[in-house]
C-alpha cells in the first residue's frame, strides 16, 4: 500500500490548521477538511475556518463548499471525501486530512457503522419533544439511555442527539454499542497525528480564540444569520449563544462567557473521542514541526 492519509486531530484551537499547511507544503500535497462546521460558506468567523492566506498556502477541499440551507450529513461527506481522495491519490502519494469532528474523521478513516432502521414516528416524536421541551430534555434522556454517547458526541447538536436517541429507542440498545463494527477496507493507510496540551493551556487558547473572533466581527456575522437560526447548521457553539443575546435573552458579556464555556466542553469531548484510537501519535502543540514530520516519515519509509 503506497498511499497515505495523514489525519490531524485534536481539540479546537490547538493549532491543527497551521500543522496541516506545513505538512501539505512539505509533502507537496493537498488538504481535506473534516470539520463539519467549516463546510458552510455563511459561517466563517465563528468556525475558525482557514483564512484567505492559509487557503492560498495549500490547496484545500471541503471548505465553504455548502450552504447552511443545504441538506448535508456525515454519510454524504463520506461518499464525497472518498471520491475526492481517489482523485487526489492519482497525483499524490500522501494527502492531509484535518478536522476536529470525530465522527467525520472516522467516516473517512474507518467507514460508517451500520445502524438499525428507525421508525419515522420515533423521529417525529423526538422532534416534537425538542420543540416543546428544548434540547436539554433530550440531552438528559440521552444521558440516561446511553452515558457513553452523551460523554463523547456533540450534544449541543440536536440532530446528533436525536439520531442517537432514535437508535436507542428503536433497538433497545445504546447507540454507542453500534460503534464497534470492523473498519471498512480502505485503499490507503492512515497515519493519525494528534495535537494536545495541558488542559489549562487548551482552555486558555480557546478563550483567546473567542476574543479574537469577537474582535473580527463574529457578532455581525451571527446577526446576518438570525433569520435562519432554526437551521441545523447554526445549532452550534458561537452562534446559538449570540442568537440569545440578539433576541434579548442574555447580555453580551454572559453570551461570550457561554461561548467560552461551551467551547471548553466541546474540546473535552473531542479529546475523549480521539483518545479512543490507540494508534494515534500524540504531540504537544509546541512540538517543532520537523519532529512531527520525522515521525510521519518513519511510518512511511
Amino acid at each position: 500500500m503506497s498511499n497515505y492519509l495523514i489525519s490531524i486531530v485534536g481539540p479546537t484551537a490547538i493549532g491543527k490548521t497551521r500543522l496541516s499547511i506545513a505538512l501539505a507544503r512539505h509533502f507537496d500535497t493537498e488538504i481535506i477538511s473534516a470539520d463539519s462546521r467549516q463546510f458552510f460558506k455563511e459561517m466563517q468567523i465563528g468556525t475558525a475556518a482557514p483564512t484567505a492566506d492559509e487557503l492560498e498556502a495549500a490547496p484545500h477541499h471541503f471548505i465553504h463548499h455548502k450552504s447552511i440551507t443545504d441538506s448535508y450529513n456525515v454519510g454524504a461527506f463520506e461518499k464525497e471525501a472518498m471520491a475526492s481522495l481517489e482523485q487526489l491519490f492519482k497525483n499524490h502519494d500522501t494527502v492531509i486530512m484535518v478536522g476536529g469532528s470525530g465522527l467525520y474523521v472516522d467516516a473517512v478513516t474507518k467507514g460508517l457503522d451500520e445502524f438499525p432502521k428507525v421508525d419515522p414516528e420515533i423521529r417525529n416524536s423526538l422532534n416534537a419533544k425538542l420543540k416543546a421541551e428544548g434540547l436539554e430534555a433530550l440531552q438528559l434522556q440521552l444521558k440516561n439511555a446511553d452515558p457513553k454517547s452523551y460523554a463523547t458526541m456533540a450534544v449541543d447538536n440536536p440532530q446528533r442527539v436525536i439520531r442517537a436517541l432514535e437508535v436507542c429507542i428503536s433497538s433497545g440498545t445504546p447507540y454507542s454499542d453500534f460503534l464497534t463494527s470492523e473498519n471498512k477496507q480502505r485503499s490507503f493507510k492512515t497515519i493519525s497525528i494528534g495535537l494536545t496540551a495541558e488542559r489549562v493551556k487548551i482552555y486558555e487558547r480557546i478563550e483567546a480564540r473567542v476574543d479574537l473572533m469577537m474582535a473580527a466581527g463574529l457578532l455581525d456575522e451571527v446577526e446576518t444569520l438570525l433569520p435562519q437560526k432554526h437551521l441545523n447548521a447554526l445549532q452550534t457553539v458561537g452562534y446559538k449563544e449570540l442568537f440569545n443575546y440578539l433576541e434579548g435573552e442574555w447580555d453580551l458579556e454572559f453570551a461570550i462567557s457561554e461561548i467560552k464555556k461551551n467551547s471548553r466542553r466541546f474540546a473535552k469531548r473531542q479529546l475523549t473521542w480521539f483518545k479512543r484510537d490507540a494508534s494515534t501519535l500524540w504531540f504537544d502543540y509546541e512540538t517543532p514541526q520537523h519532529q512531527i514530520i520525522d515521525a510521519i516519515e518513519s511510518e512511511i519509509f
